[in-house]
Order: structure tokens, then sequence, then C-alpha cells
């Protein structure tokens, strides 16, 4: 467990002064006016068909603000990706261009195609990202926990709570739900990341009956994952600096999924220009480029930004320590018991303890037995003896009732054993039930 004492959360103040070494380089003054050109054409093509409802709210998706948060955006590009992707599937092509029936037909196909690998290659590469990101967040997180049955608990709950959203999202899609459908589901589940990492930090909501086995874990962290993504918080500073070069790219990749789905739609009419073609060509290029340039930036800064500073420099204290383990002392002959009643199954029995060895030239030992004791009184072994100088471990109860922990030292003729201890029986944590997603 990495240490934090003497430390406090990242400030806003401070976060700037780090990011004063990251300046992002500009983007290319041709992002901005490329979007402004397939917007245009976007428009000029409306006069061949009527635009439908569904073209009329993605040109007026293209033509509003951006949304304010860095990962909001970055989802926001991946689904207008995967959106661009669908229209270029080659089945989804308008029939001249699947049959190529002329040259111009088959030159533009093949743009397509180039337009088509460019989008998967970096959709593949953002999604890479953000996988790592997340992982690094949490992993970073997990540093600062104690490493014992608490951090292993909050591993289990965060994967049995990823596995309920993949279920989530593969309900929907069975369900046909569209592209769109999905990206807002997904954005749900990372705003509900967000909440559940707030209320990690203050023991709420998901988190309340976890509140006694995080008792011994650094107060500076519960205060920065608490804080961190506030609206006025740390990340405000990142989304000031970076957004607009952000926004711009999501305004960029708007334009070209706008402008590739009125040209598709009336190709019929109107067959794609070689002077069109080649503009849309470039943007992709640009957008490309420039997002990955973007990413791996991004990507440095993450992974470089200080989580935690000391309380001089950010002209603060408050660090608080608690403990919650025992002392006992078992002497020779003897056993020391504890029971933990549980009243739900899927509850957590966990422990943490090790002897304190003494100033002879022995090591020292105890033997270590749980098990179970049903409301008849029954017993069942859960953990068979062993002798141990410490251990920690947890298990997942299939069985409400008591379960008795002993440390015995009744093969000890000559030696005491002082012992320190840790035990609880944590209840199952429950995902708050999910609404049925509808499809928009």
């Amino acid at each position: 467990m990495a240490t934090t004492e003497g430390l406090v959360p990242i400030t806003r103040a401070y976060l700037a002064r780090y990011y004063d070494k990251y300046p992002l380089a500009p983007l290319p003054d041709a992002a901005t006016d490329l979007a402004a050109r397939l917007r245009a054409l976007s428009a000029d093509l409306a006069a061949v068909t009527p635009i439908a409802s569904d073209e009329e709210l993605l040109e007026q998706e293209a033509a509003g603000i951006p949304a304010h948060k860095i990962d909001e955006n970055l989802w926001k590009n991946r689904e207008q990706m995967e959106e661009i992707l669908f229209l270029l599937n080659t089945s989804r092509r308008p029939v001249a261009l699947q049959q190529k029936f002329a040259p111009e037909d088959a030159e533009i196909a093949s743009k397509l195609d180039d337009i088509e690998a460019k989008l998967k290659d970096m959709l593949k590469k953002l999604e890479q990202f953000q996988i790592k990101n997340a992982d690094n967040v949490f992993n970073t997180v997990m540093t600062y926990m104690p490493h014992d049955f608490r951090g292993t608990l909050i591993r289990q709950q965060r994967e049995r709570s990823e596995r309920n959203k993949q279920a989530e999202v593969d309900t929907l899609v069975s369900a046909g739900g569209s592209i769109r459908d999905r990206y807002a589901l997904l954005w749900k589940q990372q705003m509900e990341r967000r909440v559940q990492l707030a209320q990690l930090g203050s023991a709420t909501g998901v988190y309340k009956t976890l509140v006694r086995y995080l008792v011994g874990v650094p107060q500076v962290l519960l205060d920065f994952i608490r804080q961190i993504n506030d609206d006025n918080g740390p990340m405000e500073e990142q989304r000031e600096r970076y957004g607009p070069a952000l926004y711009t790219l999501t305004k960029l990749v708007l334009a070209i999924r706008l402008y590739l789905h009125v040209s598709l739609a009336r190709y019929e009419q109107r067959k794609i220009e070689q002077d069109n073609i080649a503009m849309l060509q470039q943007a992709v290029i640009i957008y490309t480029e420039e997002f990955w340039k973007f990413t791996e930036f991004i990507g440095e800064v993450f992974v470089n930004a200080p989580f935690f500073i000391s309380a001089e420099d950010a002209g603060a204290m408050d660090a608080r320590k608690s403990d919650e383990y025992k002392e006992t002392i078992i002497q020779a002959g003897k056993t020391h018991e504890v029971i933990l009643t549980v009243e739900a199954v899927n509850s957590y029995i966990a422990w943490d303890f090790s002897l304190q060895q003494g100033a002879l030239n022995v090591v020292l030992d105890i033997g270590f037995h749980v098990e179970y004791i049903s409301p008849s009184g029954e017993k069942t072994l859960i953990l068979p003896y062993r002798r141990y100088e410490a251990d920690q471990g947890n298990f997942c109860t299939i069985s409400a009732g008591s379960y008795k922990l002993v440390w015995d030292n009744s093969y000890s003729s000559f030696f005491k054993k002082s012992l320190r201890y840790k035990v609880d029986a944590v209840p199952p944590v429950v995902e708050p039930a999910m609404p049925t997603v509808e499809p928009l």
C-alpha cells in the first residue's frame, strides 16, 4: 500500500501549474474550415431531396455545441465513428457503389474503402485508450488502498458491476437497440461509475454497507475520489485547457457523418463529385491524425498527473487516521474465538491477522480455522485447521447463520501468543436496480 502520509488531494490551482508544463499544440485551421464546408455541402444536397427527420436531428447536432466533459466527448467521437462505419458497410452502400457500374462508381467506392479503413483503425485505438485510462484510474486508487481483504472486495465489486453493465448492453443490442441507443446507455453507465466512485469516497449508496471495512482506508484517498469530478473540481481545469481542441474534432466528425449520410442517401439522384470526395478524404485524414495526437497527448498528461500533493503545497492539511485492529494474548493451551453473524447469503467473512514475534529466536505460529454454525447448532468446517504466522483472506458465504473464527494455541505448552487481528462480516453489495432501457 502506497503511503499518503502528509498528503492531501490535488487542487485545481496546483493542477493548473502542472498543466502549464503540457501545452497542447493547436489544431490546423483546416479542421474548422472542413467541418463548415462539409456542412454547407450537406445543405446543398438537401435541395435534391428534402431532408428526413433523422437527417434533421443529425444536422442540429452538427450545428450545436459539443458536451463540456472530456470523457463525454470521447464517447461521442467513438459513437460517430461507429455510425460512419455503419454507413460505409458495403452491404449498406447504394447499389451503384456495390456493383461499381461505372468507373467513377468504382473510384468513389475505393475512396470510401480508404476512409472506412482509417476510421476502423482510429476506433480501435480509441477503445484501447479508454480501457487503459479506466484501468489506470482504478489501479491508482487501489495503490493507496490497504493490501488486505478490503481491496479484494472492492475489486470483486468492480468486476461484478462491470459484468452487470455488459449484460445490460448485450440485452439492449439483442432487443434491436441502435448505435445511438447503445452509446446513450454506455454514457449512462460511465456516469454511474463516476457516482460509484464518489460513493466510495463518502461510503454511501452502493458502498453504504461497506463502511466498516472502509475503516483504515486513507481519508485523503476518499476525499480525492469524492471531489475529483466536481463541476468546479480539479478536472474542470483540464476541460478548460484541452476541451476546445476536442470540441473542434467532435464538430468535424459530426460534419463528416452528416455529409456521408446525406450524400449516400441521394447517390442515385446525384453522384458524389470528385472534388467533394477529395474534400471528404482530407477531412477524415485530418480528423484521424489529430484525434490520435490528442488521445496520445491527453494519455501522457493523465499518466503523469499527480493525484495527491503535500499539505504544504496545497496550503492545507486534513489527514485523518483510523485503525480497527484488535490485540489479545492467547495463553499456552488456550484458544481465542470470534463469532460473526451473517444475515444474508453472498456476505463476506474476512480476516487479517499476525503474531507479534518475541525476543527469543523462535518463530511463533498459531492454529486457525473457520467453521459454520447453523441455526440448529450443527457445525460445518469451512476453512480447515492450519498453523500460520500471519494470514489474510475472505470467502463469500452460501448460508446465513454464525461463523466462528478460531485461533488455536492449545498445542503450545509454554508460549503465549500475542495476536493482532481484524475480522468482519460484510453484507452483500447489491447493485441498485437499473431501469429498463427503451430504444430511443
